[in-house]
């Protein structure tokens, strides 16, 4: 039972007394609860005490969501509205024990808040649920395809229609923003996104020089340029250069030399005018 389980951490026959003894409260209190003679103070009192109850069950099922990136308290509270929903609809004569009856519910409210938090922006739901056909669907074809299946695939494989599937994927960009002063928790005190917003970008400083260095570019041999496009954007040793175009490795190097000392020159000559 899952009652038993919340009180697992008490000797075996403390623990069996326990549990027969929440299970023949409980029993006297839904008896009040459900008297619809009886006073509502006496109601009410009847539910705050099932919930009182019950709170180590709800504490069982939230310890198994933790380490997850939410506070156990909030999972504890969110359990609870799981556990009340489960006392307002439970039928005592169906002759299931209420632990094992609130059991499902309590996790089910967990793991939508755990789903609904997800979403950073919200979403419809039958845009979250195509969002994981796609993601099934996707890796099922790729995997018969051997290769990543296209819009039209996708959608003849779930059975919408390429639109459909377009808005599923763009949907994904509401999904799981990561916080900014998140980290991964580790001891050695992780950055976070939020250390890396508003530092100094040192390649904004060089956005001026290639500007001006691009109509240069559009002046060199063909040749030339090959070689600075290789050597400077493709990041080519000169070796991989001399192979690409069929020179040899000294002779790239004269190449890129002069034709560096022309863009070098050509640049201060504009830069004075």
């Amino acid at each position: 039972m899952a009652l038993d389980h919340a009180q697992d951490e008490k000797p075996a026959d403390a623990r069996t007394s326990a549990v027969e003894a929440t299970r023949r409260r409980s029993a006297e209190l839904f008896v009040d609860l459900r008297d619809e003679e009886a006073a509502t103070p006496t109601r009410e009192r009847a539910r705050e005490e099932l919930v009182h109850l019950h709170l180590p069950l709800v504490e069982h099922c939230a310890r198994r969501f933790r380490n997850r990136g939410e506070p156990f308290e909030d999972l504890v509270q969110v359990g609870t509205i799981g556990l009340i929903k489960s006392i307002d609809r439970f039928d005592s004569g169906r002759g299931v024990e209420f632990s094992t009856y609130a059991t499902p519910t309590i996790i089910g409210e967990i793991k939508r808040y755990f789903r609904d938090k997800g979403w950073a922006i919200r979403v419809p739901r039958r845009l979250q649920e195509l969002r994981m056909q796609i993601g099934t669907a996707t890796a099922e074809l790729t995997q018969s395809l051997g290769r990543s299946p296209t819009p039209r695939e996708l959608a003849e494989r779930i059975g919408c229609t390429v639109e459909e599937i377009v808005e599923g994927i763009e949907s994904s960009n509401a999904y799981a923003t990561l916080s900014l002063d998140a980290s991964d928790n580790d001891e050695d005190g992780a950055a976070t996104m939020l250390d890396a917003i508003g530092v100094d970008d040192h390649n904004l400083e060089h956005v001026e020089i290639r500007e001006s260095i691009k109509p240069l570019l559009d002046r060199l041999a063909p040749r030339e340029k090959k070689i600075l496009l290789l050597r400077f954007f493709r990041n080519m040793t000169q070796s991989q250069i001399a192979d690409e175009i069929g020179v040899s490795q000294m002779h790239v190097s004269r190449l890129l030399n002069r034709t560096l000392v022309e863009l070098r020159t050509s640049l201060e000559e504009s830069s004075r005018s």
